[in-house]
């Protein structure tokens, strides 16, 4: 009878034979092929300023992959991200440090980015407006 971690594909099946991978899988968790709204802005100053606004082609827990026109993205590079972002009142805004791992030039004239995302800076709020005296 097979083991429990036979079944699971833990241990080489009895054969002696193995499959081999078919490619190294560089990810380190699922990507997600969903379209959210990203504010990105260098966090250098020494570095030409730019605020792109972004939608994401993909997103996992560690990274970002986008498509831009900005040509000031370089390998390296430390940004903030901001993602979701929403300018709605009260909507809730999280701020991310996120380094830029890929730069693909395509052939439409626009680049494509990967970001890493390194930590999470914190939660901004966007203020409502005509309530500024309310505590919420």
């Amino acid at each position: 009878m097979e083991t429990q971690q036979g079944i699971m594909g833990k241990t080489p099946p009895a054969g002696g034979t193995t499959l081999k991978k078919a490619a190294a899988e560089r990810r380190g968790s699922r990507r997600c092929k969903i379209t959210q709204l990203m504010r990105i802005r260098p966090s250098d100053p020494e570095k030409d300023h730019f605020d792109d606004m972004r939608g994401t082609l993909s997103v996992s827990r560690s990274g970002v992959y986008f498509q831009t026109s900005e040509a000031g993205y370089e390998i390296g590079m430390r940004l903030f991200l901001t993602l979701p972002y929403s300018q709605a009142p009260m909507s809730l805004n999280r701020e991310y440090l996120a380094e830029v791992v890929r730069r693909d030039p395509l052939s439409t004239g626009m680049f494509g980015i990967g970001l890493k995302i390194l930590m999470e800076m914190g939660v901004q709020q966007s203020a409502f407006q005509g309530f500024s005296n309310s505590p919420w």
